[in-house]
């Protein structure tokens, strides 16, 4: 664990694997999609230990809690001891409604949908 008591928010994103690279935390920050204690935020905003962060992943918006400051990339399983998932149930209630409807789910080795096919799937969604 870091001693640093604040860090950037993009920088603690990407440290906790909570996106794949430190530019795409930056870049959702720039677009409005993470909060910090229900206020949005600049990739060099400092986070520190306590702060509520939501992250709009949608249709959802997951919740995280910050338990200690991380400013380097770890192993998947540490991460566990600097962030906790404090995302309401209803909120994954959502995501597992969304995900029955199976609108766009596609038999393996079907390859991509044609012109046709994905003007099909649109209607649907309209519907």
């Amino acid at each position: 664990m870091s001693q640093d008591s604040k860090i950037r928010i993009d920088k603690w994103l990407w440290a906790v694997r909570l996106f794949k690279t430190r530019s795409i935390a930056a870049e959702e920050c720039r677009s409005n999609k993470v909060m910090i204690n229900n206020v949005y935020v600049k990739p060099s905003r400092e986070v520190s230990v306590g702060d509520e962060i939501q992250i709009k992943r949608p249709p959802i918006v997951r919740t995280y809690l910050v338990k200690a400051i991380a400013s380097k990339r770890m192993g998947a399983k540490l991460t566990v001891d600097f962030v906790e998932d404090i995302t309401p149930q209803e909120q994954l209630d959502l995501l597992t409604i969304t995900k029955s409807y199976g609108f766009e789910i596609r038999d393996k080795g079907a390859g991509r949908p044609t012109k046709r096919n994905r003007r099909e799937i649109e209607k649907l969604k309209e519907i």
